[in-house]
């Protein structure tokens, strides 16, 4: 089984910006968004994939992920997710030993800029950059899955 453990915080500052590795556009919508599990389209670029998530516990989560054609991505969002989609550009970040995962929200959830680390378990120890401000793993809200349902322009 594949475990997804991963931390996220909201973005204070942009210093994050000189340590930069890769910026991608990223297009996700949700065909199946259960308080159990989610099973969302994801396209970046060029590719896209299938992704199925278990509940969040603490941390922790199940997730599955499957590459697909981008041509039925692109069909599975236009007729079977949720609106509004996810647009996010999300920026790979090195910083103290692991690469971060920031994501800039645009459409609904214009404003919104978050980052994430993932981890090998709940008890590795990280270093957390300058940029982090608020923890909010638990804070549903700030999922992905939530904000389809919540945007944040509408807090």
């Amino acid at each position: 089984m594949a475990l997804e453990i991963e931390r996220k915080f909201l973005v204070i500052n942009d210093k994050w910006q000189d340590n930069i590795l890769s910026e991608a556009i990223l297009k996700q919508g949700y065909i199946a968004n259960q308080p159990n599990a989610t099973v969302r389209v994801r396209i970046t670029g060029d590719s896209a994939c299938l992704n199925l998530k278990s509940a969040t516990k603490g941390i922790t989560r199940s997730e599955f992920e499957y590459p697909i054609p981008l041509e039925d991505a692109e069909q599975i969002l236009a007729r079977l997710a949720e609106q509004p989609f996810i647009d996010k550009t999300r920026y790979k970040v090195r910083w103290g030993g692991h690469v971060w995962d920031l994501d800039l929200f645009a459409g609904e959830n214009s404003g919104l800029i978050m980052a994430e680390v993932e981890l090998s378990s709940e008890d590795e120890p990280f270093e957390l950059p300058p940029w982090a401000g608020e923890e909010v793993s638990g804070d549903p809200r700030y999922y992905n899955a939530s904000l389809v349902k919540h945007p944040y322009s509408q807090w």
